[in-house]
């Protein structure tokens, strides 16, 4: 365009002395050949025509005396309408389509004027378009520039969120490692001592021996944890899929958490949902972890008294399970963040040790893991609340979708195993 507009400023043509009289074919040619060229559907077409007879009538106003900047409100409403791909690309669609404005004028130029005529209303039109190419490359510079400094913002702040993380997740895990470890050293402290005394009773070492073996347990558990989200960040976290039953899990894991429901004063209410019952393709042991965290952080969350609801339904192609508690809630902007690994919400010089115990701490990979476990069988997981308010204790709703897949059983295979219960070791 620029070799044109130095060839045109060398011609010595005679100034324009008012529209052309055929001005008003040249804009509806002008007009429909850039619409044609650049709209792709009817609804786009229709926008474009109101675009580009906007910009085509307001250079009418300037080529009969109007000011330059009568075009600005246009290409302001222009570059408002930028995409993420033009701010990320070398060249937006809002240039290119300015270039197929500027050929289409041209073309209709030559197509209802003698050749002098026609070089001399698009030498009038030049400054038109050279200002519209600069305020719109202004506006896309400004645009590009705010845009980098949120994304490079935000860019910040996750990784300010991640020190943050990281360093929280080595003071967590120091202490959560450090309890289990006290467990371990002091009891076998105790145990060398009662041993080293003659008469000792045996039955004097077995408390010793079960703190020795609480505590290597939980060490197991937070090490296998590790291990897990290890796996599910890799993408290796492999499924042994079989026939499954969801009623079967929960009533294992309603017979787990038992003792710590009575402890808590809590009720635990497992409703039989459609679905519930209806054989499933999937690894019995990974649900019943998955849902085993989701449980576990229910009753962490939930005031002594309070409640905590299992319910579902049957959707087209997936099981939806809904765990529902009385807890204190989860704050709208923390509702993506517990998914994350190593993150939990709370001060962290405030953490305390505690599987169960309310408001109890953990390293963090309870929900990340869940997470992994639901979406390595094709499904999601997502949660719902109104707040965190210790106070009027909102509640929050975790939903779990899993995919209806149907092993291929029939009649009395599926029958027997139907009325097997899996066997996955419940989790201490």
């Amino acid at each position: 365009m620029q070799e044109l507009a130095n060839f045109t400023s060398s011609l010595k043509l005679e100034p324009m002395k008012g529209l052309p009289e055929s001005w008003q074919q040249i804009q509806a040619e002008w007009i429909e050949n850039t619409v044609r060229v650049v709209g792709q559907s009817t609804s786009t077409r229709e926008n474009l025509h109101y675009l580009v007879r906007e910009f085509v009538h307001t250079t009418a106003q300037i080529l009969e005396g109007g000011p330059l900047d009568l075009l600005d409100p246009i290409l302001a409403r222009w570059a408002s309408s930028l995409t993420q791909t033009d701010l990320e690309s070398s060249a937006s669609d809002l240039m290119r389509f300015m270039g197929v404005l500027v050929t289409s004028a041209l073309e209709a130029l030559i197509t209802h004027l003698e050749p002098a005529t026609a070089l001399v209303t698009y030498k009038a039109l030049l400054p038109c378009f050279n200002y519209a190419y600069e305020r719109l490359a202004q506006h896309e510079i400004e645009a590009k520039i705010t845009y980098i400094s949120n994304h490079l913002s935000e860019v910040q702040q996750r990784l300010e969120r991640l020190d943050k993380s990281k360093s929280d997740f080595i003071a967590i895990a120091a202490h959560e490692l450090k309890t289990p470890l006290t467990l371990v050293e002091g009891y076998t402290a105790m145990l060398r001592e009662g041993l080293s005394q003659p008469n000792t009773d045996s039955g004097e070492l077995t408390p010793m021996l079960d703190g020795i073996e609480n505590g290597a347990r939980r060490l197991r558990s937070i090490i296998e944890d590790m291990i897990d989200v290890s796996l599910i960040d890799n993408q290796l976290l492999s499924l042994n899929f079989q026939p499954v039953w969801l009623n079967h899990l929960f009533a294992i894991l309603e017979r787990e958490f038992q003792p710590a429901i009575a402890e808590r004063h809590q009720t635990l209410k497992i409703h039989d949902f459609p679905g519930s019952h209806a054989v499933l393709m999937g690894d019995p042991e990974r649900l019943l972890q998955a849902f085993r965290n989701l449980l576990n952080n229910a009753i962490k969350f939930t005031p002594d008294g309070g409640k905590i609801e299992v319910n579902g339904r049957e959707l087209p192609g997936f099981i939806e399970v809904t765990i529902t508690d009385t807890g204190i809630g989860i704050d709208p902007d923390d509702q993506a963040i517990i998914f994350e690994k190593f993150s939990r919400l709370g001060n962290v010089a405030l953490h305390s040790s505690g599987k169960t115990k309310f408001k109890g701490g953990g390293p963090g990979l309870g929900l990340p893991i869940a997470k992994g476990i639901i979406e390595a069988h094709g499904g999601t997981i997502w949660v719902e609340s109104e707040g965190y308010d210790e106070v009027r204790c909102p509640g929050s709703t975790f939903h779990i979708l899993i995919p209806q897949q149907h092993p291929s059983l029939e009649g009395r295979v599926a029958d027997i195993f139907a009325s097997l219960t899996p066997t996955p070791t419940p989790s201490e």
